[in-house]
């Protein structure tokens, strides 16, 4: 693998910059590295505290250091300055390499060393300093802000020697982060039942009517039905105040359509992949159905309090939301798929909810092969 150079991580690295331009875009990108450095202080202190039952902590520190390596590179980018520049002693001319700040080879860091503990604490005076500059307008002086880059980034360094990590390990773990949540092209993974009979796929074009019924109690429930058949249970919100949950299998298709993934679909329409025994009861069995539920629930109960995510478009759901649902499908075939295409599934679910939710009653097309599901009116 060629050594990583600091201006090519740099130009990688902006592209995903959704904070704006200019200065503003310069503040919210000092803003985030405060963030990040307190948040190396805070690992520290969690790891100090609870010792061996705190686990994930090397792996945490490393993201942490990518993560305000990318808000450096960004606020120097907003200053018109290269990676590069602010590197004492750098070779110039765009050539210095991650490898040069740090030969020698990583080692696990197992408990935090005082050394690296009081190094964290210059790196968030350092930080201070470049906030304070930023708050006062005093960012705009390419010299002054020059200088303070470069001490921050001369401690960033420090500590990840300290902590036993490699810059160049951080930041291309920070690239393969940002690129699976603001993808350089938008390429759609292969459906997950691709190699399997015909009679075990979802189907590539789906349309589901759902609409809401009125029982002789005056009882709500909403019921479907596909091809004039009638499919599922009748459901009902199941909750002492009514929100209108009844209506959440939108999510379920959104999942099917877009994602390629829905145990709880398979299910509806008797799609499990029977021909491979552990398919069959690893990724379409009763777990992963639970498992898909409760995907459902927590992004249901996210989106609640924000109006169903109306006022929300590609790349503006939160990262560490979108993280989290990722997370309830770890070790599931679906932990393939890349945050920007759980948002679009997510968007996708939630659109649809919404319509339901106002019209009581549509029509669902799933088109798995365009990866869309689209909502219109039943009459």
């Amino acid at each position: 693998m060629a050594a990583l150079r600091l201006d090519d991580y740099q130009k990688q690295a902006i592209r995903s910059d959704q904070s704006g331009k200019a200065e503003a875009g310069m503040d919210l990108a000092v803003l985030g590295l405060v963030g990040e450095t307190g948040s190396l202080l805070s690992e520290t202190k969690k790891k100090q505290r609870d010792s061996r039952s705190y686990v994930g902590y090397e792996v945490s520190v490393l993201e942490e250091m990518g993560d305000a390596l990318w808000y450096l590179a960004t606020i120097a980018h907003h200053a018109g300055l290269r990676l590069s520049e602010i590197v004492q002693g750098g070779a110039g001319e765009g050539e210095t390499v991650f490898v040069q700040l740090q030969p020698q080879s990583a080692l696990p860091l197992d408990v935090p060393t005082v050394a690296f503990e009081r190094t964290l604490l210059r790196l968030a005076g350092a930080v201070g300093r470049l906030a304070e500059d930023s708050s006062q307008g005093r960012g705009s002086a390419i010299g002054g802000i020059s200088s303070r880059l470069s001490q921050v980034f001369d401690l960033l360094v420090e500590a990840a020697n300290e902590a036993g990590v490699t810059l160049e390990d951080a930041a291309r773990q920070n690239l393969r982060k940002t690129e699976d949540r603001w993808p350089s092209a938008r390429i759609l993974p292969p459906l997950f039942d691709e190699a399997f009979p015909e009679e075990e796929r979802l189907p590539r074009h789906l349309s589901v009517d759902i609409f809401e019924r009125t029982g002789g109690n005056g009882k709500q429930y909403v019921v479907q039905r596909c091809n004039g058949v009638f499919i599922g249970d009748r459901l009902t919100d199941n909750i002492m105040a009514p929100d209108d949950y009844r209506f959440h299998d939108a999510f379920h298709y959104a999942y099917a359509a877009v994602l390629g993934w829905s145990p709880v679909t398979r299910a509806l329409f008797r799609l499990k992949r029977k021909s491979e025994a552990r398919v069959d009861e690893g990724q379409d069995g009763a777990r992963s159905i639970l498992i898909e539920e409760g995907v459902a629930t927590y992004v249901f109960g996210e989106a609640k309090h924000l109006d169903f995510f109306a006022d929300r478009g590609p790349g503006q759901l939160g990262f560490t939301f979108l993280k989290s649902v990722r997370q309830f499908v770890r070790g599931y075939e679906v932990d393939a798929c890349p945050l920007w295409l759980w948002e679009e599934a997510i968007l996708a679910g939630n659109q649809a909810f919404r319509f339901l939710r106002q019209k009581r009653r549509g029509r669902l097309h799933l088109d798995l092969i365009e990866r869309r599901l689209t909502v219109e009116d039943l009459t």
